[in-house]
């Protein structure tokens, strides 16, 4: 079993910045986060592997930064300028390969305003 401890997260106004953490009780060789606004299906956010390699969904390539410190097996996202339509639920997510075993966090909410 793996528990993810999520943290950051809130209001901000459009434009500014925010940065989500994850931390893992066990090292997990691909973390991302995913988001679910209001009445639309989870999606995407980003991803990363224990060596390092990216994936990013469209709507945040250039703006969003994903980064993990495997020594703390935490995963961080830094959220800069954010848009009122990344307003959502953002869910840390763990997943190993093989087995296919996904792990999900609680949830924190991220609320940009106009």
């Amino acid at each position: 079993q793996v528990q993810l401890r999520e943290s950051g997260g809130g209001l901000v106004q459009a434009g500014g910045s925010l940065r989500l953490s994850c931390a893992s009780s066990r090292s997990i060789n691909v973390m991302g986060w995913y988001r679910q606004p209001p009445g639309k299906q989870r999606e995407l956010v980003a991803s990363i592997t224990s060596g390092g390699s990216t994936k990013y969904g469209d709507s945040v390539k250039g703006r969003f930064i994903i980064s993990r410190d495997n020594a703390k097996n935490t995963v961080y996202l830094q959220m800069n300028s954010l848009k009122p339509e990344d307003t959502a639920v953002y869910y840390c997510n763990a997943w190993i390969p093989f087995g296919n075993y996904n792990y999900w966090g609680q949830g924190t909410q991220v609320t940009v305003s106009s």
